[in-house]
């Protein structure tokens, strides 16, 4: 065994499947009959993650959860919002226990993000709107930010002494 050797496992990850949990594209712009003559659209993109073990060893569900809108700067009014849960189930062994939970909130959406960034260009070119290409997500800066915020929050709920 490498283990026994003193030499680290080897990490295997593999998708094992993907797929759209939820998804709605609201078109705010057709449902109220606003004229499209002077947009400046104003785009905001939220990402947030889940991940949990399965039953079946070894195996985990992760989700990535977009949530994009689009404002007209002139006047504020929402043109569109789009959110999707994609996710998808992996096979993740050799990861250490310690290093898990960011191996499966890092590498596994970074596995997924083309495909979701497909799915979005294609809902918001299906929905009257120019295809939208969102920006890579940084996934370990959005990793780091969770895990400040959640340090914060048990600060917040420990009493001072």
């Amino acid at each position: 065994m490498a283990e026994e050797n003193g030499a680290t496992p080897q990490v295997k990850m593999s998708v094992l499947a993907q797929f759209v949990r939820d998804m709605s594209f609201e078109n705010i712009v057709a449902q109220k009959g606003i004229s499209g003559t002077d947009v400046q659209p104003d785009i905001q993109v939220a990402v947030s993650l889940d991940a949990r073990k399965r039953q079946a060893d070894h195996q985990f569900e992760v989700i990535t959860k977009y949530k994009v809108t689009s404002k007209n700067k002139a006047n504020g009014d929402t043109l569109f919002l789009l959110e999707v849960d994609y996710g998808g189930v992996f096979q993740v062994e050799g990861v250490p226990e310690e290093q898990l939970h960011p191996f499966l909130l890092i590498e596994c959406p970074r596995m997924l993000f083309p495909f979701v960034r497909r799915i979005i260009s294609d809902l918001t070119r299906d929905g009257g709107f120019p295809p939208l290409n969102i920006d890579t997500v940084d996934f370990l800066a959005l990793y780091r930010q969770e895990m400040v915020r959640r340090a914060q929050a048990q600060q917040a709920q420990t009493p001072a002494n």
